[in-house]
């Protein structure tokens, strides 16, 4: 599933890893210091004033445009590295294209984060507006207004783009899948559910990861943009309910809430992937036997195909209990968790210790930070069929290297053999 389309998978993955980390803890030692002396934004109006100068908009803007130097700059020197050292017929859009997918997908998280910053400047004004007639000219309000649709209409524009770029990114990574498995076929047509797994499986693991893949990208990123807004925003909170004063507050109560959530949906759909991994099997089994029936008078008689609609019929029915209680505890907890940032603020919003504009940043930055923890529990259904795609593919895998098959599929044959 990956050697077909990254050059090395295990340790591409795990370079990268240890060479973002290293690029943060870098720009937090020295990197971002050094923008006055390497930055080229002086070419194109960027450049660091002298200390004689220091307008905070020019140098904010300097330094914005430094750190994307910077950025570009570790994306393109890991990129290169890997591109020369293992040469793969995939590697433009395995490499680079993954190097522009989190790019790209980091620039719309920092846009996510001038409209959170827009949005408490502009209640702040409504705030203003309400308490006192003709205190905000119609001009600041149309102005804030345009502000918003200036950052909306980028925002629009590069998730489009994305979206067409990550579709084609996807269907490589198909090919390239669909490419391996096609070459061996003489060895795996004999394998039961060949077809399917060259066809149907490949097809379905693009299609999740096109959706799971940037969607965790994103979590991760917008987890690293929002994080210390909400540190900075949890100064106002100085007390929670019942609890009394803590530090960062919401920072804690954002990340115990979700840990809460994500144990809780894990022992809940426990069941799931095996039970979606059956389910494949089940149907697979039902649909050959109707394919042979077509050319063969002998297959698909009443009494057999009987038997194998009953399998296809209680695995649904198992999946369908297990999923009545997976569902109340998720919608539950999804519910829940609407007021808990109210909840927390309860004290500081009856001691009207914030402006309206501070407690909208706050609710919106909660809300990312939240959602980013609780990756698990808003794809866990996407999850949970991705996992049951990946055993499937790994079973088919194994049987092509003449490997032991993984356990869940001997429990499957032995059940069917008794």
């Amino acid at each position: 599933m990956f050697h077909s389309f990254f050059p090395n998978p295990k340790l591409f993955f795990l370079s990268f890893l240890i060479w973002s980390i290293t690029a943060v803890v870098a720009w937090f030692l020295t990197g971002s210091e050094l923008g006055s002396t390497l930055s080229i934004g002086g070419l194109v109006g960027y450049g660091f004033l002298p200390d004689t100068e220091d307008l905070e908009a020019t140098q904010s803007a300097a330094e914005t445009f430094w750190f994307y130097q910077y950025l570009i700059f570790c994306y393109m020197a890991f990129m290169c590295f890997w591109y020369f050292r293992s040469p793969h017929k995939w590697a433009r859009w395995s490499i680079f294209g993954s190097g522009a997918i989190i790019f790209i997908t980091w620039f719309q998280v920092q846009l996510d984060v001038m409209i959170n910053k827009w949005f408490g400047s502009f209640y702040d004004m409504i705030q203003k507006a309400l308490a006192e007639p003709n205190s905000v000219s119609t001009d600041l309000y149309y102005s804030q207004l345009l502000t918003f649709g200036k950052i909306a209409l980028v925002a629009i524009t590069v998730a489009v783009v994305t979206r067409f770029f990550v579709s084609h990114y996807i269907f490589r990574w198909r090919t390239a899948l669909n490419n391996y498995y096609m070459s061996l076929w003489p060895r795996v047509r004999h394998i039961e559910g060949a077809s399917q797994r060259v066809q149907e499986d490949t097809m379905r693991f693009a299609s999740i990861m096109e959706n799971l893949g940037v969607s965790l990208i994103d979590a991760a990123m917008t987890l690293i943009a929002f994080l210390p807004i909400l540190w900075g925003l949890s100064s106002y909170v100085t007390e929670l309910p019942v609890i009394g004063a803590v530090p960062q507050a919401l920072v804690f109560v954002a990340i115990i809430w979700s840990i809460f959530g994500t144990t809780l949906l894990a022992i809940a759909g426990i069941k799931l992937p095996g039970l979606e991994f059956r389910n494949q099997r089940v149907e697979a089994a039902y649909r050959k036997e109707l394919v042979y029936g077509e050319d063969n008078a002998d297959r698909a008689q009443p009494p057999t195909v009987k038997d194998l609609f009953e399998d296809v019929r209680t695995n649904y029915f198992r999946l369908y209990l297990n999923y009545l209680y997976f569902n109340v505890v998720r919608y539950g907890y999804l519910q829940i968790g609407v007021l808990i940032p109210y909840i927390a603020l309860a004290p500081t919003i009856l001691a009207a210790g914030f402006t309206l504009g501070v407690m909208q940043q706050i609710i919106r930055a909660f809300g990312r930070v939240e959602n980013s923890f609780q990756y698990l529990v808003n794809s866990w259904t996407t999850i949970v069929e991705l996992l049951s795609i990946y055993k499937r593919l790994k079973t088919f895998e194994a049987a092509i290297a003449n490997q032991p098959l993984p356990e869940i599929d001997q429990n499957y044959l032995e059940e069917n053999q008794s």
